[in-house]
Protein backbone atom coordinates (compact mmCIF):
# COMPACT_ATOMS: atom_id res chain seq x y z
CA UNK A 1 0.00 0.00 0.00
CA UNK A 2 1.20 3.77 -0.69
CA UNK A 3 -0.12 6.71 1.00
CA UNK A 4 0.77 9.31 4.04
CA UNK A 5 -0.31 6.23 6.52
CA UNK A 6 0.91 3.62 4.63
CA UNK A 7 1.37 0.85 6.80
CA UNK A 8 0.00 2.62 9.89
CA UNK A 9 -2.43 0.47 12.46
CA UNK A 10 -5.27 3.01 13.74
CA UNK A 11 -8.00 2.92 16.54
CA UNK A 12 -10.69 5.51 15.44
CA UNK A 13 -13.27 6.51 17.80
CA UNK A 14 -16.37 8.38 17.38
CA UNK A 15 -17.60 7.16 13.91
CA UNK A 16 -21.85 7.64 14.42
CA UNK A 17 -22.59 9.08 10.78
CA UNK A 18 -20.94 9.96 7.51
CA UNK A 19 -21.21 13.24 8.78
CA UNK A 20 -18.88 13.22 11.82
CA UNK A 21 -15.18 14.33 11.46
CA UNK A 22 -14.22 10.32 12.83
CA UNK A 23 -15.85 8.67 9.50
CA UNK A 24 -13.75 10.76 7.26
CA UNK A 25 -10.35 10.52 9.55
CA UNK A 26 -11.55 6.53 9.21
CA UNK A 27 -12.15 6.72 4.91
CA UNK A 28 -9.42 8.99 4.19
CA UNK A 29 -6.49 7.26 6.72
CA UNK A 30 -7.78 3.95 4.66
CA UNK A 31 -7.31 5.82 0.85
CA UNK A 32 -3.88 6.55 2.52
CA UNK A 33 -2.74 2.87 3.46
CA UNK A 34 -4.08 2.41 7.05
CA UNK A 35 -5.75 -0.11 8.26
CA UNK A 36 -8.26 0.99 10.70
CA UNK A 37 -10.13 -0.20 13.80
CA UNK A 38 -13.34 1.83 14.90
CA UNK A 39 -14.92 1.71 18.56
CA UNK A 40 -18.66 2.20 18.96
CA UNK A 41 -20.71 2.76 21.90
CA UNK A 42 -24.51 1.62 21.88
CA UNK A 43 -26.23 0.50 18.87
CA UNK A 44 -23.50 -1.19 17.36
CA UNK A 45 -25.50 -1.71 14.44
CA UNK A 46 -25.86 1.71 13.64
CA UNK A 47 -22.10 2.03 13.22
CA UNK A 48 -21.81 -1.14 11.43
CA UNK A 49 -23.82 0.16 8.74
CA UNK A 50 -22.12 2.97 8.63
CA UNK A 51 -18.66 1.13 8.21
CA UNK A 52 -19.86 -0.10 5.32
CA UNK A 53 -19.72 2.49 3.54
CA UNK A 54 -15.91 2.66 3.89
CA UNK A 55 -13.44 1.55 1.65
CA UNK A 56 -12.32 -1.44 3.17
CA UNK A 57 -13.83 -3.55 6.01
CA UNK A 58 -12.85 -2.23 9.32
CA UNK A 59 -13.66 -4.35 12.19
CA UNK A 60 -15.73 -2.65 15.34
CA UNK A 61 -14.93 -3.30 18.96
CA UNK A 62 -17.56 -2.34 21.52
CA UNK A 63 -16.36 0.62 24.33
CA UNK A 64 -17.42 2.59 26.71
CA UNK A 65 -14.81 5.18 27.99
CA UNK A 66 -16.44 5.01 31.17
CA UNK A 67 -16.25 1.72 31.60
CA UNK A 68 -13.13 0.79 33.48
CA UNK A 69 -13.68 -2.85 32.26
CA UNK A 70 -13.88 -2.28 28.81
CA UNK A 71 -10.85 0.04 28.59
CA UNK A 72 -8.79 -2.92 30.71
CA UNK A 73 -9.93 -5.27 27.86
CA UNK A 74 -9.70 -2.86 24.76
CA UNK A 75 -5.86 -4.06 24.01
CA UNK A 76 -6.86 -7.59 23.75
CA UNK A 77 -9.93 -6.90 21.82
CA UNK A 78 -7.60 -4.77 19.12
CA UNK A 79 -4.83 -7.12 18.70
CA UNK A 80 -7.38 -9.83 17.50
CA UNK A 81 -7.68 -7.48 14.30
CA UNK A 82 -3.94 -6.13 14.87
CA UNK A 83 -0.40 -6.62 16.12
CA UNK A 84 -0.03 -3.40 17.19
CA UNK A 85 -1.10 0.46 17.19
CA UNK A 86 0.52 3.29 15.60
CA UNK A 87 -2.29 6.11 15.79
CA UNK A 88 -5.48 6.76 18.38
CA UNK A 89 -8.04 9.03 17.22
CA UNK A 90 -10.18 10.11 20.06
CA UNK A 91 -13.69 11.84 18.75
CA UNK A 92 -15.73 11.46 21.74
CA UNK A 93 -18.05 13.71 23.76
CA UNK A 94 -21.12 14.40 25.29
CA UNK A 95 -23.10 16.91 27.59
CA UNK A 96 -26.24 16.30 29.11
CA UNK A 97 -28.74 18.86 27.93
CA UNK A 98 -29.16 20.53 30.79
CA UNK A 99 -25.33 22.14 30.05
CA UNK A 100 -25.96 22.82 26.96
CA UNK A 101 -28.10 25.67 25.28
CA UNK A 102 -27.62 28.48 28.34
CA UNK A 103 -28.01 26.48 31.15
CA UNK A 104 -24.38 27.28 32.39
CA UNK A 105 -25.83 29.04 36.25
CA UNK A 106 -27.98 25.98 36.82
CA UNK A 107 -26.90 22.42 35.52
CA UNK A 108 -26.26 19.99 38.69
CA UNK A 109 -22.67 18.84 39.05
CA UNK A 110 -24.11 15.20 38.39
CA UNK A 111 -24.45 15.85 34.77
CA UNK A 112 -21.35 18.28 34.88
CA UNK A 113 -19.52 15.69 36.08
CA UNK A 114 -20.88 13.33 33.31
CA UNK A 115 -19.77 16.05 30.86
CA UNK A 116 -16.17 16.01 32.00
CA UNK A 117 -15.89 11.95 31.75
CA UNK A 118 -16.62 11.66 29.02
CA UNK A 119 -15.70 14.61 27.07
CA UNK A 120 -12.15 15.21 29.17
CA UNK A 121 -11.16 12.10 31.11
CA UNK A 122 -11.50 9.72 28.54
CA UNK A 123 -8.48 11.43 26.37
CA UNK A 124 -6.65 10.46 29.08
CA UNK A 125 -8.42 6.71 29.65
CA UNK A 126 -8.51 5.85 26.43
CA UNK A 127 -4.73 6.76 25.25
CA UNK A 128 -3.69 4.35 28.29
CA UNK A 129 -6.29 1.77 27.18
CA UNK A 130 -4.33 2.00 24.29
CA UNK A 131 -0.88 2.13 25.26
CA UNK A 132 0.19 -1.35 25.58
CA UNK A 133 -0.28 -1.63 22.07
CA UNK A 134 2.10 1.83 20.90
CA UNK A 135 5.62 2.30 20.22
CA UNK A 136 7.60 5.22 19.72
CA UNK A 137 6.70 7.03 17.29
CA UNK A 138 2.82 6.87 18.04
CA UNK A 139 0.27 9.68 18.12
CA UNK A 140 -3.16 10.56 19.95
CA UNK A 141 -5.33 12.58 18.31
CA UNK A 142 -8.42 14.64 19.97
CA UNK A 143 -11.03 16.89 18.18
CA UNK A 144 -11.66 20.28 20.20
CA UNK A 145 -13.66 23.17 19.49
CA UNK A 146 -11.64 26.34 20.23
CA UNK A 147 -11.64 26.84 24.65
CA UNK A 148 -9.82 29.64 24.50
CA UNK A 149 -13.35 31.71 25.00
CA UNK A 150 -16.40 31.29 26.13
CA UNK A 151 -19.31 30.42 23.67
CA UNK A 152 -22.93 31.34 23.34
CA UNK A 153 -24.97 27.84 23.93
CA UNK A 154 -21.54 26.01 24.58
CA UNK A 155 -21.65 26.42 28.17
CA UNK A 156 -20.45 23.07 30.19
CA UNK A 157 -19.40 21.71 26.94
CA UNK A 158 -16.93 24.50 26.70
CA UNK A 159 -15.45 24.26 30.13
CA UNK A 160 -14.68 20.41 29.17
CA UNK A 161 -12.86 20.89 25.53
CA UNK A 162 -10.67 23.67 27.64
CA UNK A 163 -10.03 20.86 30.31
CA UNK A 164 -9.51 18.43 27.18
CA UNK A 165 -6.75 20.67 25.64
CA UNK A 166 -5.55 21.23 28.72
CA UNK A 167 -5.26 17.42 29.14
CA UNK A 168 -3.84 17.18 26.03
CA UNK A 169 -1.04 19.19 26.47
CA UNK A 170 0.09 16.81 30.34
CA UNK A 171 -0.46 13.60 28.03
CA UNK A 172 2.13 15.10 25.93
CA UNK A 173 4.38 15.78 28.92
CA UNK A 174 3.79 12.57 30.52
CA UNK A 175 4.17 10.04 27.05
CA UNK A 176 6.97 11.90 25.80
CA UNK A 177 8.92 9.88 27.64
CA UNK A 178 7.83 7.28 25.47
CA UNK A 179 8.07 8.50 22.02
CA UNK A 180 4.46 9.15 21.63
CA UNK A 181 2.99 12.70 20.34
CA UNK A 182 -0.64 14.35 22.08
CA UNK A 183 -2.27 16.91 19.81
CA UNK A 184 -5.75 17.71 18.90
CA UNK A 185 -7.45 19.24 15.86
CA UNK A 186 -10.11 22.54 16.60
CA UNK A 187 -11.99 22.14 13.89
CA UNK A 188 -14.98 25.31 13.11
CA UNK A 189 -18.53 24.12 13.39
CA UNK A 190 -19.92 21.75 11.10
CA UNK A 191 -23.57 19.73 11.41
CA UNK A 192 -22.21 16.71 12.87
CA UNK A 193 -24.57 14.86 15.34
CA UNK A 194 -23.23 16.35 18.07
CA UNK A 195 -23.66 20.18 16.86
CA UNK A 196 -27.39 19.16 16.50
CA UNK A 197 -27.85 18.47 20.40
CA UNK A 198 -26.92 21.58 20.98
CA UNK A 199 -29.30 23.93 20.93
CA UNK A 200 -28.63 27.91 19.59
CA UNK A 201 -26.07 26.05 17.02
CA UNK A 202 -26.78 28.13 14.37
CA UNK A 203 -25.18 31.55 16.13
CA UNK A 204 -22.07 28.96 15.15
CA UNK A 205 -22.53 28.73 11.89
CA UNK A 206 -23.50 32.12 10.69
CA UNK A 207 -21.13 33.67 12.79
CA UNK A 208 -18.44 31.32 10.57
CA UNK A 209 -20.03 31.36 7.00
CA UNK A 210 -20.20 35.33 7.53
CA UNK A 211 -16.48 35.81 8.85
CA UNK A 212 -13.77 32.89 8.94
CA UNK A 213 -10.64 34.73 6.34
CA UNK A 214 -10.77 31.52 3.83
CA UNK A 215 -14.56 30.99 4.28
CA UNK A 216 -16.22 28.27 6.09
CA UNK A 217 -18.49 25.09 4.63
CA UNK A 218 -20.56 23.59 7.29
CA UNK A 219 -20.77 20.10 5.94
CA UNK A 220 -17.52 19.81 4.95
CA UNK A 221 -15.18 17.29 7.28
CA UNK A 222 -12.28 16.17 5.15
CA UNK A 223 -10.22 19.30 5.86
CA UNK A 224 -10.63 18.84 9.87
CA UNK A 225 -9.72 15.02 8.78
CA UNK A 226 -7.01 15.85 6.56
CA UNK A 227 -5.07 17.99 9.56
CA UNK A 228 -5.68 14.72 11.73
CA UNK A 229 -3.83 12.37 9.01
CA UNK A 230 -1.11 14.74 8.74
CA UNK A 231 -0.52 14.46 13.19
CA UNK A 232 -0.86 10.58 12.71
CA UNK A 233 1.69 10.40 9.81
CA UNK A 234 5.55 10.74 10.41
CA UNK A 235 5.54 14.20 9.05
CA UNK A 236 5.20 15.69 12.32
CA UNK A 237 7.78 13.80 14.41
CA UNK A 238 8.85 16.45 16.71
CA UNK A 239 5.20 18.49 17.56
CA UNK A 240 3.12 17.66 19.85
CA UNK A 241 1.41 19.43 22.86
CA UNK A 242 -0.14 21.33 20.02
CA UNK A 243 -3.53 22.67 18.60
CA UNK A 244 -3.96 22.56 15.14
CA UNK A 245 -7.03 25.62 14.06
CA UNK A 246 -8.94 24.39 11.08
CA UNK A 247 -11.36 26.53 10.85
CA UNK A 248 -10.92 29.13 7.78
CA UNK A 249 -9.06 31.32 9.75
CA UNK A 250 -11.75 32.39 12.66
CA UNK A 251 -9.52 32.03 15.43
CA UNK A 252 -7.25 34.62 14.16
CA UNK A 253 -9.96 37.43 14.58
CA UNK A 254 -10.63 39.86 17.00
CA UNK A 255 -14.24 40.05 18.20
Amino acid sequence: MSGLLAGKRLLVTGVITDASIAFSVAKLAQDNGAQVVLTGYGRLSLVERIARRLPQPAPIIELDVTSPEQLAGLADQVREHVDGLDGVVHSIGFAPQSCLGGGFLDAPWEDVATALQVSTYSYKSLAMAALPLMSPGGSVVGLTFDATKAWPVYDWMGVAKAGLESASRYLALHLGKQGIRSNLVAAGPLRTMAAKSIPGFEQFEQAWTERAPLGWSLTDQEPAARACLALLSDWFPATTGEIVHVDGGYHALGA
